[in-house]
């Protein structure tokens, strides 16, 4: 996969309420297919409502979403469930908390959404989450069950599931938020990994360094609104925004001392 021009993703006026509470107010911005866009942002900021919004987990109270210049989701009336799944084929989400099924061992796991959801042919789709395993290094766990996998195994695991559905854009809410610090580093590293070949991916991260490291575009969420964006070089260097600066100071900073 290659960077190019064309935006993969278009995202307009993208409002969400609970309740009384707006937690999106007018959110835009585009991914160019091949690129990297890290959420960052304190909690409660809108970060992850985003994300569902995109893999239609959640479902916008109004704004449009739009894949390609053609599939357009306006959420100015009411999305049907074919629509909805429509907007959930176009991406593949990895969860902080892994959300393996503890009764299926990880091969099992694996070809379940490629199978069922997308009628991968079982042995193409065994074939396929086999070659996936073995590149983040989990051959020898084809066979385990999630209960016998490490956090940081168990988060590859969800990674290569994301994969096996060839999706056009990855999606990772927070993907090393649960995991011990120690393993933290495998998972970036299967990242970076994927950074580099270019696929397309929206990730919510309070990692910043790693943010500095693979981003193309930081997205700096505060109050349901994106207050700044920019290169990490842009964002990180030289915050233009009072409030991006305090953040930073909190978070940042501290990392560099």
């Amino acid at each position: 996969m290659s960077r190019t021009d064309a935006p993969l993703l278009r995202v307009r006026g993208i409002t969400k309420s609970f309740g009384g509470t707006r937690v999106l107010d007018g959110v835009d911005f585009d991914v160019v297919r091949g690129e990297v866009v890290c959420l960052i942002g304190p909690s409660g900021s809108g970060k992850t409502t985003v994300l569902r919004s995109l893999n239609s987990l959640e479902t916008p109270d109004a704004g449009v979403i739009e894949f390609d210049g053609v599939e357009r989701f306006d959420f100015s009336t009411p999305r049907t469930k074919a629509e909805r799944a429509a907007l959930r084929d176009r991406s593949a989400m990895v969860f902080q908390h892994h959300n393996l099924f503890p009764h299926l061992t990880v091969i099992q796991n694996v070809i379940e959404g490629p199978v069922h959801a997308h009628g991968v042919a079982k042995p193409e789709a065994i074939a396929r989450a086999e070659s996936l395993l073995a590149r983040v290094g989990l051959s020898e766990k084809r066979d385990a069950y999630p209960h016998e996998l490490s956090g940081g195994q168990q988060q590859r695991v969800g990674i290569v599931r994301a994969l096996a559905l060839q999706p056009d854009l990855l999606l990772f809410d927070e993907p090393t938020s649960s995991l011990d610090p120690e393993l933290v580093g495998e998972v970036l590293l299967v990242l970076k990994e994927l950074a580099d070949e270019g696929w397309t991916m929206v990730i919510v991260t309070h990692e910043l360094g790693f943010a500095r490291q693979v981003a193309d575009e930081v997205l700096f969420f505060d109050g349901g609104v994106i207050v700044e964006r920019g290169t990490p070089t842009e964002l990180f260097a030289a915050p233009q925004h009072e409030r991006t600066r305090r953040f930073l100071d909190r978070v940042l900073r501290p990392l560099d001392e």
